[in-house]
């Protein structure tokens, strides 16, 4: 997944991508996302509690097209052929460049759902086998991660070294898993965590 430095640069050039169309997107939706369904979902759920059935449903639809979206690139990843990601990708900057020309020609709802469709699909681009795999389109799971980093470091566990991956997944680990002795600077086979 993110096994070289390519795939790293990628990740953050599509999680960077994910947070600036977002932003446009909030700013042109009136307080709605295009890749954080979080937010949607939250905002439907306080729409709904307010009775606002326009907006609940305006959430609730950004939400179906992400989810379509997502199925979709699951869909490019999970079939035959080598090389999926690069189609993945030509996908993802096809919807992008109709969203554009559909923005000046003043379609903004249809680019709209072109964005939604394709920050759901870009989730994909790192998905292994099994479905599981690294969100671009989203922050909050990358976070947390790096917290159990940092308290596993401080608690004496696995230090960083650059073997180790921040997302979920089975091979959480790269590289044999060792643990660092904070004293010593020994290494030795941390038991119950997968070997490479």
């Amino acid at each position: 997944m993110l096994d070289s430095r390519r795939n790293v640069i990628l990740a953050c050039a599509l999680s960077a991508l994910a947070g600036y169309v977002d932003g446009i997107g909030f700013l042109h939706l009136g307080g709605l996302f295009v890749s954080f369904m979080s937010g949607n979902s939250t905002r439907m759920g306080v729409s709904l509690a307010d009775g606002h059935w326009l907006e609940a449903a305006e959430a609730l639809g950004l939400i179906a097209l992400f989810v379509i979206g997502a199925a979709a690139g699951s869909l490019i990843v999970l079939g035959r052929g080598v090389n999926r990601q690069p189609w993945l990708l030509l996908a993802e900057a096809l919807l992008l460049a109709a969203a554009a020309l559909c923005y000046a020609f003043d379609l903004s709802n249809v680019a709209v759902a072109a964005i939604v469709l394709a920050m759901g699909l870009e989730n994909a681009v790192f998905q292994i086998h099994g479905g599981a795999g690294l969100g671009l389109t989203y922050v909050t799971g990358a976070l947390i991660k790096v917290g159990q980093l940092i308290a596993e470091t401080l608690a004496g566990g696995a230090r960083w070294d650059g073997r180790r991956t921040c997302c979920s997944g089975r091979r959480w680990w790269r590289g044999r898993c060792a643990v660092r002795s904070p004293i010593t600077g020994s290494t030795s086979p941390r038991s119950g965590l997968p070997q490479a």
